[in-house]
């Protein structure tokens, strides 16, 4: 039994990643057009690195444990340049530096996250059937 309830924390976490992810995506393209930002300068793109959960069990080894975000990171790619001299932000020649968001590859990893999303709740749902299987042997 203590393997199913491993299998649902292992699953719960890689979908808490991934809604994660689909955050900061959200971030990204609702930032697409965003020219100034506090720190000066157009949007950064930003992405999320995963990294495996290590649980540590009572002998002391580690065992996976799923999914955790362990950073997130600013794409350093260089920005988008329109000439636009009419713009507040253009600069001397006058050209814009847009975010180097690109909205194509926001959505891919949009439908990517989802579908990992929902490829961790069908495990959720195996496991509560294969749970309730179970328990209906032992009725």
């Amino acid at each position: 039994m203590d393997g199913l309830f491993k299998v649902l924390d292992i699953a719960a976490s890689g979908m808490t990643a991934e809604r994660f992810r689909l955050d900061v995506i959200s971030q990204n393209l609702a930032n697409s057009d965003t020219t100034r930002t506090e720190e000066g300068g157009p949007y950064r793109r930003k992405t999320v690195i995963f990294q495996e959960a290590l649980n540590e069990s009572a002998n002391g080894s580690k065992n996976f444990g799923g999914v955790k975000v362990s950073s997130i990171v600013e794409d350093t790619s260089p920005f988008r340049l329109v000439y636009d001299p009419n713009h507040p932000d253009a600069d001397a020649e006058g050209y814009v530096s847009y975010p180097n968001v690109n909205v194509l590859r926001e959505m891919v990893d949009m439908m990517s996250a989802q579908r990992a999303y929902e490829m961790n709740a069908a495990v959720v749902n195996s496991a509560k059937s294969m749970y309730n299987s179970a328990l209906g042997i032992g009725r």
